[in-house]
């Protein structure tokens, strides 16, 4: 791969040419296209760990996600700086590579459904053993069931920067090339035929069967090294990364940070966890004592930690950078840094103490049985105005109204292609807040009526 052409200004969807000398690059309104859309704004009210959390210092998707961008901007133009200089690249600048991986970052968990990780697990869980659902996807081959079975956010992200906002505009929100195939960290369709391919970017798949001549078109416009003539899979972007890594340092510091502040962790444990990451651990620990507040120490060690993994992070890209261009290299950078253990550290004290907490998991419970619910109650609606026309049910005919036009079909007549009425209906459930979800589930079901 040639970092010429990885950071390609092409849109996707448009073959109008890049914009050149003017006040905003490519790649910076690529950043502002995604803080613009509707999807971004919905974030706010998805679960990064906490749901439904009644306080309001605890970090949301929209949250983290802002938070993770800065970080990848951060160690975006740390490399672009270093890029440059080794490849003597004249047309480029280091922002290039911050903005690029500013946008991606911000847009990263863009297609996480409702309630976390948890959300996805339920959508899986109901294509695969939903007394109705798990029919439909059953009768699907190759990767169109793949793409219900194994669902995955980050497909879902993919489909919507690309096709679901600005829906009437092909390419969706037309980021660049280079944005989108940073942002894709799973270079991948859903099913491989049985084959077996290592390394992180094949762990996952990063779009559907519906969205692979869009990510082929991504591929193509920014040269990424295609892993198999006949499957879609490619090595990832180089930019991938540092998305990637940025997203890792996020949650694992500032998981840590919001758990203290809601009482799971105590001020010792979470001050030893930090200091173990700095290698001026008695220099750091002298300058707490010039803070008052215990929170505040915390928040500065935080940043310092964040520091002391993004150089890591720095040193570890560039040292592998010709076994990247080469796809000799796909492991987490997190994974290869020097201080991967203490790192880890802060993972498994999450596990122990948050994750798995009374009241995120009994919320994620609900969610799991709401999304469930939805799924199962609107593909039957769906199905049956699709096979019957004005002879469905009065039920389907009324409920059918509570989904968008946009995702059922034109002229609200559902698609002939079960596959496709599948996919527009994770499309409408994945996309919902989570108060929105439970909101919607409360009236279906009866628990609670408009007004009520």
């Amino acid at each position: 791969m040639q970092w010429p052409r990885l950071l390609s200004r092409r849109r996707l969807g448009t073959d109008r040419p890049p914009e050149r000398h003017t006040a905003r690059t490519d790649f910076q309104r690529d950043f502002d296209r995604v803080v613009f859309c509707s999807a971004f704004r919905r974030m706010q009210d998805k679960t990064q760990v906490f749901p439904l959390s009644k306080v309001d210092y605890v970090r949301t998707r929209l949250t983290h996600s802002l938070e993770a961008s800065c970080i990848g901007r951060s160690l975006g133009t740390l490399v672009g700086e270093q890029v440059i200089a080794r490849h003597r690249l004249d047309a480029f600048e280091s922002a290039d590579f911050g903005n690029i991986c500013a946008a991606a970052c911000l847009a990263h968990d863009i297609g996480n459904p409702p309630f976390g990780h948890s959300g996805e697990d339920a959508i899986r869980e109901w294509a695969a053993s939903a007394d109705y659902g798990a029919r439909r996807v059953a009768v699907l081959r190759g990767s169109q069931r793949e793409d219900f079975l194994a669902f995955e956010g980050n497909a879902q992200g993919f489909r919507i920067v690309t096709r679901l906002q600005n829906p009437d505009n092909p390419g969706g929100l037309q980021l660049t090339c280079a944005t989108l195939a940073a942002f894709t960290k799973y270079p991948r369709e859903s099913c491989l035929g049985g084959s077996r391919y290592d390394g992180v970017s094949a762990r996952k798949q990063g779009f559907t069967v519906a969205d692979r001549a869009a990510f082929e078109a991504v591929a193509e416009a920014v040269g990424l090294i295609r892993r198999d003539p006949q499957r879609a899979i490619w090595y990832r972007h180089p930019l991938a990364f540092l998305v990637e890594a940025a997203d890792d340092i996020a949650y694992r510091v500032i998981d840590i940070e919001d758990g203290y502040r809601l009482g799971h962790f105590s001020y010792d444990e979470v001050t030893a966890a930090f200091l173990d990451l700095l290698p001026d651990r008695e220099r750091q620990q002298a300058r707490l004592g010039g803070i008052r507040e215990r929170k505040d120490r915390i928040e500065f060690l935080r940043a310092k930690v964040i520091n002391q993994i993004i150089t890591q992070a720095l040193s570890c890209f560039m040292d592998n950078e010709a076994a990247i261009l080469a796809g000799r290299f796909d492991r987490p950078l997190l994974e290869e840094i020097p201080a991967r253990a203490q790192a880890d550290v802060l993972i498994d004290m999450a596990r122990e103490r948050i994750y798995c907490a009374p009241e995120v998991v009994s919320i994620q419970a609900a969610g799991f049985q709401v999304i469930h619910d939805l799924l199962e109650r609107f593909i039957q609606v769906i199905d049956d105005v699709a096979e019957h026309g004005e002879r469905a049910s009065a039920r389907s005919k009324m409920l059918i109204r509570l989904v968008p036009e946009q995702f059922i079909g034109a002229g609200r007549i559902p698609s002939p292609d079960p596959y496709l009425r599948l996919l527009l209906l994770t499309d409408f459930v994945s996309g919902m807040t989570d108060s929105y979800a439970v909101s919607l589930y409360k009236k279906v079901t009866g628990i609670s009526l408009p007004g009520g």
